[in-house]
């Protein structure tokens, strides 16, 4: 048999399109050829291929080979082809039988031994052979994190040889468990904070309606501490939800420590445009999608540059990042709780005596948040300084595993009302689930007309006023919390 097919998965965004690998032998002067829209390192297999092969103990075939990777128009990248192109290469020259070849997918990067190197994006490639209906075989280092996809028929193998000899039917390799890695360290505690009851409530309240939240104040006053915390009280990813976080961080080549924790990202205010959203020749996710269902904490906010945080405004309304490319457009996730710090003034000690900021550099440093910025983020609290004789009393803060209680409790009272978070909640539902009477709507227009709030700001602090319901068990939203949920629009940015 001098032609053979092999199939495995190219990795386009979170998704992970099937190639099939047709490799024909022929006649003429030896030489191999790869075509298909080849990038360098694909090209580069063909070296791996032939020291793998030779050291493993087969024959190179001395012929005109051709490995076409179909379809012709998709990008290919990295050495992810490198097991297929070998195993196309022995079934073509008849070294190893192709009778198994069409119920597996091969994904793998070869060694010069013929050993195999784990590669980025196993994770989609496995979900996506399971809907195929076929099983997935990828280098050892993989495996765990393959198997990650329920359905798929993950084998995990550590060399060429041990491929040859599953598929010869010789030496079965064992299909690797569902294991998902567990807890490795526990949460920052929220009782380990002293003082700064307003900023808890804020946090506590963000975290029972997806809301996003603003704190400021001078250095010092904890505000990174209490951020840090938030993941504490969150309740834990659902299955769908952390498959979809462990497979964006399989593309971007990172391992999840803990499967079922929401992640939490903190990029410093020195990162590019492309670092928080993603790009790159070969897009990448970047820091907002590696947030996915998860919190994005910016500390010094004003800090990053402005056009860097002007990138933050469609993905806080859409839930995703669509990066395009000569190639064509990649769609990445990225629904993020957006958490961020920022101090009162440039020097952070805004009505303090040491303070020597004037006026206009208070409102160059206050001017870099846009306003339509502003307008997403729900929730905006100072942290004020703490007193000294309360610092140096013993920290007697509310449990993070009391707060989380409540927090799921409020989850679970959305989610059977509307079936989303409240954060998530569609403006035109939102009156009818938020049930407001006369006066309410008296103080809400009158809120609005004072506070100058735009329609997207109206309808964030009417989700903040279901979520504080929602905190208290009340099926219909009350003036006191609407005039808690207009306090926290009141609170200025800068402090």
């Amino acid at each position: 048999m001098s032609l053979a097919l092999v199939h495995t998965r190219a990795r386009a965004g979170i998704a992970a399109p099937a190639v099939a690998v047709e490799v024909h032998l022929s006649n003429g002067l030896p030489a191999l050829n790869i075509v298909g829209l080849p990038e360098t390192a694909v090209k580069e297999s063909k070296d791996r291929v032939r020291s793998a092969l030779l050291n493993a103990q087969f024959e190179f075939p001395r012929r005109r080979i051709t490995v076409n990777l179909a379809p012709a128009d998709l990008p290919k990248e990295g050495g992810r082809f490198d097991l297929a192109i070998a195993l196309g290469i022995l079934v073509a020259s008849g070294q190893v039988p192709g009778d198994a070849l069409d119920r597996h997918e091969l994904l793998g990067e070869l060694a010069l031994s013929g050993a195999l190197r784990p590669v980025e994006g196993a994770l989609p490639a496995a979900l996506a052979a399971a809907r195929a209906g076929r099983a997935l075989i990828v280098a050892a280092g993989n495996a765990v994190e393959a198997a990650l996809a329920r359905a798929a028929e993950v084998h995990g193998a550590d060399h060429l040889l041990a491929v040859c000899a599953h598929l010869r039917g010789a030496r079965e390799l064992p299909r690797q468990p569902f294991t998902p890695r567990a807890v490795v360290a526990s949460a920052p505690d929220l009782a380990d904070v002293i003082g700064q009851h307003q900023v808890r409530r804020a946090l506590e309240i963000a975290a029972a309606g997806g809301h996003n939240l603003l704190m400021s104040g001078p250095p010092g006053t904890g505000k990174t501490m209490l951020a840090s915390r938030l993941p504490g009280i969150l309740p834990p990813l659902a299955e769908e939800e952390a498959i979809e976080v462990a497979t964006v961080h399989s593309v971007a080549g990172l391992q999840r420590e803990d499967f079922h924790r929401r992640p939490f990202r903190a990029p410093h205010h020195t990162a590019s445009a492309a670092a928080l959203v993603g790009g790159g020749t070969v897009p990448r996710p970047g820091e907002i999608s590696l947030a996915h269902h998860g919190v994005l904490f910016l500390d010094e906010l004003p800090e990053f540059p402005r056009r860097v945080l002007e990138v933050l405004r469609e993905p806080l309304e859409s839930g995703s990042i669509a990066i395009t490319r000569v190639h064509g457009r990649l769609d990445f996730p990225a629904r993020f709780q957006l958490v961020a710090a920022m101090n009162p003034c440039p020097c952070g000690y805004l009505g303090e005596a040491r303070c020597r900021c004037t006026p206009d550099q208070i409102a160059r440093y206050r001017s870099r948040l846009s306003g339509p910025l502003l307008d997403r983020i729900d929730l905006q609290v100072t942290a004020p300084r703490i007193a000294h004789a309360e610092l140096i009393g013993p920290a007697n803060g509310e449990p993070s595993a009391a707060v989380r209680a409540r927090v799921l409790a409020a989850r679970q009272r959305q989610r059977a009302r509307q079936g989303a978070l409240n954060s998530a909640l569609p403006a035109a539902e939102l009156l009818r689930h938020c049930a407001l009477g006369a006066e309410q709507r008296r103080l809400l227009d009158a809120a609005g007309e004072r506070l100058q709030l735009s329609a997207r700001a109206l309808h964030r602090l009417l989700r903040v006023a279901r979520t504080l319901a929602d905190l208290e068990d009340s099926d219909a939203v009350a003036t006191r919390h609407l005039t808690e949920a207009i306090g926290y629009r009141m609170a200025p940015a800068g402090g």
